[in-house]
Formats: C-alpha cells, sequence, structure tokens
C-alpha cells in the first residue's frame, strides 16, 4: 500500500487536486480511494488524501468508509463474516461495524500497533516559546500539546487561533525532532499536531483537536490521534489494557479508544488499540471536468 501511495503521488495527484479543492472540494476536505487488496484475506485497499498530499492511515477514514461501503451494498455482512479487512499505507486494519437491523450504528476497527516514539520533549515555537509535546505513532506521527501551554481553547470559535499555533509546533518539530518508523522510511514524517485537555463530561474524558496537512483541522476526534493517545496512556500507566477512553472532537463527536492487547514495533512498546465512532452516508455526486475548464487542478483559497 505504501508502494500504491508513492505511485498515487507520482503519476495521479492531478485526481486528487481536482477532487479535494475548490470548486468541487474545499481546503479542509478529506477522502478515500479505494483500490485492490495486497494481503491475503483483505476485502479492499485504500488510500487516504487531504488538501496537501496521501495520508498513511485515517480512523475516521475507515469509520466512513466502511459505513459506506456497507450503506452503498459493495460489501456484505453475511455468516460468519462480521468483519472487513483494510489494507492501507501503515498496514492491516480490522473493521467491525456494529449494526442496528440493515443499517450501520458503529464501526470499531482494531488500528495498527501504535506506539511513543519520545515523551517530554521541547520545541521552541515561533511567536509562542518553549513548548512540551510528546512525539506518538498511531498510524501517523503527532505531536500531543496541552492546550493550557499553547494559551488556546478548543471550541469553533478558536479555530483559526488553533489553525495557527497548531501549524507553528508542527514546523517547529519537524524541523527538530528526528522522526523514524522502524517499519518503514515512508511513515517517519509528522503529520499533525494534536491540541488537547482534560474535560469533565458524561460523554467524554478528553477533547482535542487535531491540525494535520497544510492547516487542515479535524472536526472528528482523530482516530490515529485517539489511536496514539491510547498508546500515550498506555505506557503513563493511566490506561490498563481493557479501559477505554474517550475522545471528543471540536465539534463534540465522541470516539472511544481501548489498548486490546500489547505488543512490540521493533524497540518500542507498543499496544493495538481499538477505536469506535459513528459515520452517517450524506449524499452521493458525480464530479465532472469539462475540457475547457481553466482551473483543472482546482484551486485552494486561505
Amino acid at each position: 500500500m505504501l508502494a500504491k501511495r508513492r505511485y498515487a503521488k507520482e503519476h495521479h495527484d492531478n485526481l486528487r487536486r481536482l477532487i479535494m479543492r475548490e470548486p468541487r472540494g474545499h481546503w479542509d476536505m478529506y477522502g478515500a480511494i479505494l483500490t485492490e487488496p495486497v494481503t491475503e484475506g483483505s476485502d479492499f485497499g485504500v488510500l487516504f488524501m487531504h488538501n496537501e498530499g496521501f495520508s498513511t492511515m485515517c480512523g475516521h477514514g475507515v469509520i466512513a468508509v466502511v459505513t459506506s461501503l456497507l450503506d452503498s451494498g459493495m460489501a456484505r455482512l453475511s455468516g460468519r463474516k462480521r468483519t472487513l479487512r483494510l489494507d492501507t499505507p501503515a498496514g492491516l486494519v480490522v473493521a467491525e461495524p456494529h449494526m442496528k437491523g440493515s443499517a450501520v450504528k458503529s464501526v470499531a476497527f482494531e488500528n495498527v500497533p501504535s506506539f511513543v516514539l519520545a515523551k517530554d520533549q521541547y520545541a521552541d515555537v515561533d511567536g509562542v516559546g518553549s513548548v512540551r509535546y510528546d512525539l506518538v505513532f498511531g498510524g501517523a506521527f503527532y505531536a500531543y500539546c496541552d492546550s493550557e501551554d499553547l494559551q488556546v481553547g478548543l471550541k469553533p470559535i478558536d479555530s483559526r487561533r488553533l489553525i495557527d499555533v497548531g501549524m507553528r509546533v508542527k514546523r517547529a518539530v519537524a524541523e527538530t525532532a528526528k522522526i523514524r518508523h522502524p517499519g518503514d522510511l515512508d511513515l517517519g514524517f509528522l503529520y499533525g499536531t494534536i491540541i488537547s485537555k482534560r474535560i469533565q463530561s458524561p460523554s467524554a474524558d478528553i477533547r482535542n483537536v487535531c491540525i494535520f496537512a497544510e492547516g487542515q483541522i479535524d472536526r472528528s476526534p482523530t482516530g490515529t490521534g485517539v489511536s496514539g493517545r491510547v498508546a500515550l496512556e498506555h505506557q503513563r500507566g493511566d490506561l490498563p489494557i481493557g479501559r477505554t477512553i474517550r475522545v471528543e472532537s471540536i465539534v463534540g463527536s465522541v470516539f472511544k479508544g481501548t489498548p486490546v492487547r500489547e505488543t512490540k514495533v521493533e524497540k518500542f512498546e507498543a499496544v493495538v488499540p481499538r477505536i469506535e465512532g459513528s459515520a452517517w452516508t450524506s449524499g452521493r455526486c458525480e464530479f465532472w471536468l469539462d475540457p475547457r475548464d481553466q482551473f483543472d487542478q482546482g484551486f485552494l483559497v486561505g
């Protein structure tokens, strides 16, 4: 799947730009491309894309793709088959849809092994100062920061400030930290910044906002980000195997994250996280490209 990702970047990035950018998409558009699987027993391969390029894994994308596959009839569960196996650039993801009649109520998936690369690191962030962060992999690498350290809120009204600060942190960490995934060099880059705070709520334990790619702000709790959070909390001793943490997004949606078993990624202690959330099909459309269109690659304003 990493080879497919490289091929898509080199030969089909015009299609990503066409679909992700205006007027068909927008700055925060996110997409998924289904491919043939690459491992025995898998149902589909999937590549994820955004305003900057192609990501390596996406939790909310998995939840949405599985919901869409079942809603559209492209995939079916029958007999003993209760899961869908998806090959992603970060590895195999096994999704278990929870049904209510013929409708998808929620989707849980076991993500790729997630681990802490570095804890309690500091970066000199332009306009902010010295910022503490943890560097964690949950399908992609994120720098985890505390909202109070950055003096920023986590509500929709704070979105512009979140994007500004989140990208400043991302650039500072990317320039100074040694980010390497032991499995493949293509996974060794900083995907985004996750800004969070503990909350006391009946529905959630943590509220976080993910700023990724070229200043995109995730409306979901971020499945790969929650996976990294699970690994971080487990390593701290605050989230034992089988216990669930609830993470809330900027718009109030919630994903559940649970460490299901311990493993290793070469020398790094890791966990396999189970993430659960819901998605709903909102429409079906067909994109056209007029050969006379001067904006055949789309455009971004922002």
